[in-house]
């Protein structure tokens, strides 16, 4: 059911970030109205939030709580027409530093959220993100390395992708949080019938991200290139992506709420696929076509790092007829024009001092 045939809220919880001020935009300009629940913790968000409310005015409404508030929630999905959980802990950095409070927020707060629901508004669609993260770094698939990227021994695994019956390996205090709280999702579905479902994602990008060196490195390369700052890389940078336009993951959001009933009780690869496989050297040299040289600083590798991961999303294109539309480089450049009209380019990241004169874009 579309936003504009339906007068009861979209809940988006984490709406005020990346993906969710996109998601709760596309509903909005359908004619819905949405529910943001979201702490504006995270530097940036609140510009999103900002930016939702002056397009929209009193169809946004926003709930400032933690995913872990329960009775927040139950005020906040009271009446909704569906749920997108996206509020997480996001970096796997900051797990490693703290694996008590990321466990809190990404399995706990999703077990709440979770509970809400079964308690208040048992029919409700759920629909939440997790991650790649949950099959590890793909140790038991052989691997050649190439001039310029990784790619895998298995010829098939190289057409199609990871499928999503590839066994589950948590790494690292994210993955394993994340892990966990994919899981209560799809047992809700089988222990109390939930009308839940889940979105294991690539690597998103797109416009609304301000990206770090932790989490959202396809925005972070662009605004470090375009402030002429060096962009460190960790590792040889032959690592390979499936990069995903937020365009297309917001459609596969919608199509997943509008049809749950066809995805119910499942897991779903959701990334670029195959034709969005990119080395983060390609990237950096299309971001050097854009916006000119980049001088770069090297790292050692980060633990848990996948030396490559392609989503193969077959069964997501299967279930509900998606497929991603939007070619990486026609996407960089998306991001990179949206980014060109941000004041933050000149006045510093959210929180952080401007050092630097930014450059323009050569094309």
């Amino acid at each position: 059911m579309t936003g504009g045939a339906d007068p009861s809220p979209l809940v988006v919880v984490g709406g005020a970030g990346f993906i969710g001020a996109n998601l709760a935009r596309s509903e909005l300009d359908a004619g819905g109205r949405v529910t943001i629940v979201d702490t504006l913790a995270r530097p940036g968000v609140a510009r999103n939030l900002a930016w939702l409310e002056a397009c929209h005015g009193d169809r946004v409404r926003h709930v400032r709580a933690d995913v872990r508030d329960a009775a927040a929630l139950e005020d906040a999905i009271a009446g909704a027409r569906g749920v997108v959980h996206l509020a997480a802990q996001v970096a796997v950095t900051t797990s490693l530093a703290d694996p008590m409070e990321d466990f809190s927020v990404n399995a706990t707060g999703t077990l709440t959220l979770l509970e809400a629901v079964r308690r208040t508004n048992p029919d409700t669609p759920v629909i939440f993100a997790s991650t790649n993260k949950v099959y590890g770094d793909l140790s038991g698939r052989a691997m050649r390395e190439g001039a310029d990227r990784w790619a895998p021994a298995d010829a098939d695994l190289t057409a199609h992708g990871v499928p999503e019956t590839q066994p589950l390996d948590f790494h690292t205090p994210y993955g394993c949080s994340k892990g966990v709280a994919d899981q209560y999702v799809l047992d809700y579905a089988r222990s109390f019938g939930l009308r839940t479902a889940v979105m294991r994602m690539s690597c998103v990008y797109g416009p609304r991200q301000f990206g770090t060196e932790d989490q959202g490195w396809v925005a972070h390369f662009l605004i470090r290139a375009l402030r002429a700052e060096p962009i460190t890389i960790f590792g040889d940078g032959k690592q390979v992506r499936d990069v995903l336009h937020v365009s297309d993951a917001v459609a596969a959001y919608r199509a997943a709420l509008d049809h749950v009933d066809l995805v119910r009780g499942r897991a779903f690869n959701l990334g670029g696929g195959p034709e969005n496989a990119v080395s983060l050297r390609a990237v950096i040299e299309a971001i050097e076509d854009l916006a000119g040289p980049v001088r770069l600083d090297h790292a050692e590798w980060r633990r848990g790092d996948q030396l490559w991961f392609v989503a193969d999303t077959r069964a997501l294109e299967r279930a509900l007829g998606w497929r991603a539309r939007t070619g990486w480089r026609e996407g960089l450049a998306d991001l990179a024009r949206w980014l060109e009209t941000q004041d933050f380019l000149r006045e510093g990241a959210p929180g952080a001092a401007r050092q630097t004169p930014e450059r323009r874009l050569t094309a």
